[in-house]
């Protein structure tokens, strides 16, 4: 990606920040620090950045369960929080950062330490040629001395505290990153996409996993189960009660934060109450599954009985199949229960079974 050309700086080594990235923690520190320069900070405490990497992470870890790296410390930092804040999974940014820079836990201490100790110094490796072998070994204090001896870079070191050490952005490159700040937030994004798609091979929709869930449109989905519940009372697969079309909330059998996406297949209705209950869990698969194919064979020999119904079931297929294949072998007419319900098995137990792995529990309602 091609990032703005500036007579002053130098962008050459700046378009190198990540070339080397063996884990996460320099996009995380750079993604923080943009955020701060864009509030018009220019002074910015460790402390600070580090709260800002775990609020970033935040959603990643607890809410879509991507795995950061091996043993990483910005992932068991959000874990430990998690832990022991009772903060939700899709918690408002600015609760978790509250929450942080209030937290006297001991571990999320020394995991705040932990993450000071390299990322501050080594992010501007590409810029420092004359910084060769052991000098990268020196303490925090000496390690910051001799980086403030570098000229044209990002930013300086002023005195050692510890995470209240504090570094201070030079004003020629505050003002590059906020009248670019669009491209380069676009450049950490597409960097994090690649690097965080490394880590987890199998795991669909990335690029909405990198901030806060947010609101689904459902409604074409809901009109189209209306129409179904209008003709033919439908019995909620958890509860085993008849939805009347009144209290009608649409349930991702395999949750929206693993998929990050709403096709038709992986939609079933169920109540708000229940589907609140459910969260972000996997309902059992030998318990609910059977359920399930009953109630989407219910709504397929309707598509093709009532005009009506496959009037709302085409314009739901416009957003929500997106899958041309899926949609012609799933929902091709003819088809009787037992071969519905395999078909359906093979397109959704790969997706269960993935989010399964990935860490999302088992749930049975109670």
């Amino acid at each position: 990606m091609q990032l703005p050309y500036s007579e002053q700086l130098d962008i050459g080594n700046f378009s190198r920040l990540f070339d080397n990235k063996s884990e996460c923690y320099k996009l995380f520190w750079f993604q923080a620090m943009v955020a701060k320069i864009i509030q018009g900070k220019s002074i910015i405490t460790y402390d600070e950045l580090i709260d800002e990497m775990i609020a970033d992470a935040w959603y990643m870890v607890s809410e879509y369960h991507l795995n950061l790296g091996p043993r990483d410390n910005l992932e068991l930092a959000v874990h430990r929080l998690s832990e022991i804040s009772g903060l939700k999974s899709n918690e408002k940014k600015d609760v978790i950062l509250a929450y942080i820079s209030g937290c006297e836990d001991k571990t999320v201490l020394s995991l705040k330490r932990v993450l000071a100790q390299n990322v501050p110094y080594r992010l501007q490796a590409p810029f420092m040629d004359t910084m060769k072998g052991k000098e990268w070994n020196l303490s925090g204090k000496r390690l910051a001395d001799r980086i403030n001896q570098e000229k044209r870079l990002m930013y300086y070191f002023l005195a050692y505290e510890g995470l209240q050490t504090k570094i201070e952005v030079q004003p020629d490159w505050a003002v590059y990153i906020k009248q670019n700040q669009e491209i380069i937030r676009g450049w950490i994004e597409l960097n994090m996409i690649t690097y965080l798609q490394r880590r987890n091979p199998s795991v669909p929709g990335i690029v909405d996993k990198l901030y806060p869930p947010r609101e689904r449109k459902l409604e074409k989905v809901k009109k189209y189960w209306r129409k179904i519940i209008e003709i033919h009372p439908i019995q909620e697969i958890y509860a085993g009660i008849l939805l009347d079309g009144k209290d009608v909330s649409m349930d991702h059998f395999v949750p929206w934060s693993y998929v990050a996406h709403d096709e038709l297949w992986n939609l079933v209705p169920t109540t708000k109450s229940i589907n609140s209950s459910k969260g972000n869990h996997l309902p059992d698969w030998e318990r609910y599954f059977p359920l399930l194919c009953k109630t989407e064979y219910a709504s397929y020999e309707m598509v093709w009985k009532y005009s009506k119904i496959h009037e709302e079931f085409d314009k739901c297929a416009r957003e929500h199949l997106n899958n041309l294949e899926i949609r012609g072998w799933l929902y091709t007419r003819g088809l009787n229960e037992r071969e519905f319900s395999k078909r359906l098995a093979d397109v959704l137990f790969p997706v269960y079974q993935s989010a399964k792995n990935a860490g999302f529990s088992s749930w049975t309602l109670r």
